[in-house]
Parts: structure tokens; C-alpha cells; sequence
């Protein structure tokens, strides 16, 4: 089921229940509260440069732009695909599983602000369930699954170590599937995909799966959120 279609039926689910009187919550469909998990004991140390890229995924890309869309140090956030190939970066043609690609985000940011560890701390914590294999929340195939894409050795080294913490520490009720993809290359999506959360606050499946990260980003990480989100056309 598209994302499109997860969503017309959250509203007919919704509407009717509103009609028939039924006290359906919105938490029926949100997504699960963010956890508090230890902060990465390897991490990249502050140097000189002022710019660094990273790579993840962790399903729909809607919410997890939107999530890194709002800490301070990310300079751009771009929905997008990572895995496949080059001619077959479409959305229409990524949604059938068979491509290779996930639904990515291209952060940029400013290492001086925020780290990479750090980066990788909010995708586990906040941005999505790092035990779900090859889905996640209402989305399934893996074109939604959770993966790191290392622009470099030492990003791939930060992540596995932080992998493995989490894992010993057991931060999550069950072991972490996320998977490390090097040397893959990242296509932006459609210009219809970006900046989506913030561009359709009241599209359904963005109030019950992603907004709700929005406010768990703040809560467990009021430190690097910003309210005022970083916008990709506003650099355009």
C-alpha cells in the first residue's frame, strides 16, 4: 500500500468514526515515542572543515527530512534515493521493492555544530525503529528500510561501532537491523517530495506517522532543535 493510499484510508477510518461517534484516537495511528539511548562513544572529532554530508534511511523520507529539517548545524536536508542505480531513481519505479534504492536523506551540516555520531543518535532515537526489517511503521518493502549510506571510512567505522553499542547496551527491545551500504550514490527525489512535512502539515499520513517525531525530536533533543525548519526551495 503507497503512502498515498495509507493515508486516504486514515482519513475514511477517521471520518467515519467521527460520524459514528467512536472516541478514535490519534495515537490508533502515530508513530511510536521516540527513546532516550546513550549518545555514540566513537565519534568524529571537531576539526576545521565546516561542511560534512551524510546519508541514512529510515523509511518514508517524508518524516525524516522533516525531522533533520529541524536541528540546528543541518544545513540542507534532501529527500531522495540511495542504493540502485542512477536510471532508476523514480519514485513510481523505487515504490515496487525491485530497484535496489531506499527512500534516503542527503544531510548537510556543519560538523563544528553538530556531529556525525550525533546525526546518527537522532535517526536511532527519533527519525525511525531501527529494529524493523525491511519496513517501517505503516510502509513495507525495502525500499523502506533502515540503512546508513558512509560517505567515507570513518563514517562507516562510527556507525558500526555505534551499532554494536547500542546492541550491547540493548537500547531497543530488539536487535538492530540497520544495514551499512558503501560506496552507493544518492539521486534527489521529485521536487513534490521536498520540504513535504512542512509544505502539508495537514496531510494525514504526515499528522499521525511524522509529526509526532517532530515533537519527539524536541523533547529528547531540545539542545539542537530548531524551530524554524531548513528548507530546500528556500536554497533554490
Amino acid at each position: 500500500m503507497s503512502k498515498t493510499q495509507i493515508a486516504f484510508v486514515a482519513a475514511i477510518v477517521i471520518g467515519v468514526a467521527g460520524v459514528a461517534g467512536i472516541g478514535l484516537t490519534r495515537t490508533a495511528f502515530q508513530a511510536e515515542k521516540g527513546r532516550a539511548i546513550p549518545a555514540p562513544v566513537a565519534d568524529a572529532p571537531a576539526g576545521t572543515a565546516t561542511s560534512e554530508v551524510a546519508v541514512i534511511a529510515g523509511g518514508c523520507f517524508w518524516g525524516v527530512q522533516g525531522v533533520y529539517q529541524h536541528v540546528k548545524g543541518v544545513t540542507n536536508a534532501v529527500s531522495g534515493y540511495a542504493g540502485g542505480d542512477k536510471n532508476t531513481a523514480e519514485y513510481d519505479l523505487v515504490g515496487t521493492g525491485r530497484t535496489g534504492h531506499a527512500e534516503a536523506v542527503q544531510i548537510t551540516f556543519d560538523p563544528r555544530v553538530i556531529s556525525y555520531g550525533r546525526v546518527l543518535q537522532i535517526l536511532f532515537a527519533v527519525a525511525h525503529d531501527p529494529t524493523q526489517l525491511n519496513r517501517q511503521g505503516p510502509d513495507s518493502g525495502p525500499q523502506y528500510r533502515s540503512t546508513i549510506f558512509p560517505a567515507n571510512d570513518a563514517q562507516a567505522k562510527i556507525a558500526q561501532a555505534y551499532i554494536d553499542q547500542l546492541n550491547q547496551a540493548r537500547a531497543f527491545d530488539r536487535k538492530i537491523v540497520t544495514t551499512i551500504e558503501r560506496g552507493r550514490a544518492f539521486y534527489a527525489a521529485e521536487d513534490y517530495h521536498q520540504d513535504f512535512l512542512t509544505l502539508n502539515p495537514t496531510y494525514p499520513y504526515i499528522v499521525y506517522h511524522d509529526l509526532p517525531k517532530i515533537e519527539e525530536l524536541k523533547r529528547l533533543f531540545a539542545e539542537v532543535y530548531r524551530a524554524e525548519p531548513v528548507l530546500v526551495k528556500s536554497r533554490r
